[in-house]
Order: C-alpha cells, then sequence, then structure tokens
C-alpha cells in the first residue's frame, strides 16, 4: 500500500472514532452505533485493499 492510501485510511479511520466519542459525550447514542459500523466498514475496507495491493504484485 502506498503511502499516501495508508495515510488516508489512518486520518479517516481516526476521524470516524474520534467522531463516536464526540457523538457518546454529546448524548447521541444512535449517532454513535451508526459510525462505530461506518468506521468497522472503513478500517476493514482498508484491510482488504491492502491484501488485494500485496496479492496483486505477487
Amino acid at each position: 500500500m502506498s503511502k499516501g492510501l495508508a495515510l488516508f485510511f489512518a486520518i479517516v479511520g481516526t476521524a470516524l472514532l474520534a467522531a463516536i466519542s464526540y457523538f457518546m459525550s454529546a448524548g447521541r447514542p444512535w449517532m454513535a452505533v451508526l459510525f462505530a459500523f461506518i468506521s468497522l466498514a472503513f478500517i476493514g475496507s482498508g484491510f482488504v485493499v491492502k491484501a488485494k495491493q500485496r496479492k496483486s504484485k505477487e
């Protein structure tokens, strides 16, 4: 995975996790749950992209 793409996944993943904590402190549990699912999907997609790029190099 290129450094730029890895940085993108790291920054967006961190922002999504920060959004979860914000919505928990703001008293909006449904938004926190929604962003938890979105962040899990986004972080998982980062692993999928990394595995596909690694497999295509072989």
